[in-house]
């Protein structure tokens, strides 16, 4: 964006990555169904919890092709923002790597109203 100063461009690009989350959930490496146990995981225990974010992280794809953990991971954090557990979903920004910048809903507060 050359009309905008860095900063402000990377405000609009959304460019909340790895240092802007409160933790990481690190599946570089991980096989495909031990990342979806793990990710599974996560969600559930953060429906009890209160709200936070994540940067949720895995390999690239590898030179000769391969299946990334993209589309499984990424149709899981969609499911879980239809359900309302994810309040903001986006993808890091190319210098943090491949991945998913997550902040959860968390638990819904629970408030008594006054009558």
């Amino acid at each position: 964006m050359p009309h905008f100063d860095e900063f402000y461009a990377n405000k609009l690009r959304g460019s909340l990555g790895v240092t802007d989350a409160e933790s990481v959930l690190d599946l570089r490496g991980a096989p495909r169904a031990q990342a979806e146990a793990s990710l599974a995981d996560m969600l559930e225990r953060s429906r009890f919890a209160k709200g936070k974010t994540v940067a949720v992280r895995f390999d690239g794809p590898v030179p000769g092709g391969g299946e990334t953990l993209f589309q499984p991971v990424g149709r899981q954090l969609l499911d879980a923002k239809r359900r309302g557990w994810v309040e903001r979903l986006q993808t890091l920004p190319s210098q943090d790597g491949l991945g998913f910048y997550v902040a959860l809903a968390g638990r819904p507060d629970k408030t008594p109203e006054a009558r």
